[in-house]
């Protein structure tokens, strides 16, 4: 997993607000959220995952460069 840094997850942080919606188009982790699942960031951890409530329930971590996700506009 790679180390995002001290200003990179305070800019992770500023785009990924608690409430932000985003959409899942891919994950790498072995049980997935299913493409197209929407969920309202909770955080940002201090290693630069985002986690995530899913509206179906899942409560999963996104993890940038690795996974595929963007905002719901």
């Amino acid at each position: 997993m790679k180390d995002y840094g001290k200003n990179s997850v305070a800019y992770l942080r500023t785009l990924y607000k608690p409430g932000v919606r985003v959409v899942v188009l891919k994950m790498d982790d072995p049980w997935p959220v299913e493409a197209g699942t929407q969920g309202s960031v909770d955080h940002v951890d201090d290693i630069g995952t985002i986690h995530v409530k899913f509206d179906n329930g899942r409560f999963i971590g996104l993890i940038p460069d690795m996974d595929a996700f963007e905002i719901v506009s």
